[in-house]
């Protein structure tokens, strides 16, 4: 039986259909290439976008890793929540309040650091903690002394947060200032800036800090040393960082002198309390606390950072 398709009149009666399925399998065909192509254009956008967020991260980066640092300053919120806890417990102020000044803080931190010959020392929290909180405590007068500088840009960055709240302060600060940090048995590791510690990157960097960084007293050597204490205990400060030594010996010396030169209702920040790189701050600290004779109370601590105030 011949085959049916080869019948002249069946394949006249069957060629619209199969003009129609081919009609269909061009637009199918037309359809995926088109479909095809625009795959590989939102591909091609996709790969796009993905090198520049990864340039955009990498330039973020370069302002907020830890290179040239002590560590990265990128906090994360749950680091920055728990902080505004801590500043709201130990200031007595709301937690709006606190936020505010760790925002600025944070902003500070960077817009300084980015200018700086050198850099802040300490990790974000604790730098955070400290220019946050001194403020909210209302200190009472605009005295400031800073035992142990580093690079002198710390003093630069709680004067103008000082200065937001309305303190001009005087600033005298109390360093060795012998080329390189000094911290007997710490393990310290090379600068990571490579900046000397020097009195002219001091300099350098208090300038940044408005008139009262480019006004500092700075008195050079170690604030165990009978003629340092005595050039700067010309006045009762209002606000006294205690960060030089952090051996037990000398956190205790300088515990002892700041209880001469403190004003009534002075603040005193112990930086480093608390912080296991260095026990000896806390030792002495509590053991001095302890004594039943100390001036000073106790408010709390931030980070890695004891708040105290000096009692009439």
């Amino acid at each position: 039986m011949p085959s049916l398709l080869s019948n002249r009149l069946t394949r006249r009666i069957l060629r619209p259909a199969a003009a129609l399925v081919d009609k269909r399998i061009q637009r199918s065909a037309s359809g995926l290439r088109t479909d095809l192509e625009t795959l590989r254009r939102e591909a091609k956008e996709l790969r796009e976008q993905q090198t520049e967020l990864r340039n955009q991260q990498y330039a973020v980066g370069l302002l907020f890793d830890r290179t040239g640092r002590s560590g990265h300053r990128v906090p994360s919120p749950a680091e920055i929540n728990g902080l505004v806890r801590e500043i709201a417990a130990v200031s007595g102020e709301d937690g709006g309040l606190a936020r505010r000044n760790v925002t600025i803080a944070f902003r500070n931190v960077i817009a300084l650091e980015s200018l700086a010959v050198g850099r802040l020392a300490g990790s974000t929290s604790n730098i955070l903690g400290k220019l946050s909180t001194v403020p909210l405590l209302k200190p009472p007068n605009e005295n400031v002394l800073e035992i142990g500088t580093l690079h002198g840009l710390f003093a630069a960055t709680l004067m103008r947060m000082l200065h937001r709240a309305g303190v001009e302060a005087e600033l005298t600060i109390v360093d060795p200032l012998v080329g390189s940090q000094l911290q007997p048995g710490a393990g310290m590791g090379a600068e990571p800036t490579g900046t000397p510690v020097r009195e002219d990157v001091v300099r350098a960097n208090l300038a940044l800090g408005g008139r009262a960084g480019a006004e500092a007293r700075v008195q050079q050597g170690f604030s165990g040393d009978p003629k340092v204490r005595s050039a700067v205990s010309d006045r009762k400060y209002g606000v006294i960082i205690v960060d030089g030594d952090h051996s037990a010996e000398g956190v205790a010396s300088d515990l002892e002198w700041v209880e001469e030169i403190v004003a009534p209702g002075g603040i005193v920040v112990l930086d480093d309390f608390g912080d296991r790189s260095w026990p000896g701050v806390q030792e002495a600290a509590e053991k001095h606390l302890a004594s039943g004779t100390s001036r000073l109370e106790l408010l709390g601590r931030v980070s890695t950072s004891a708040f105290l105030r000096a009692r009439a």
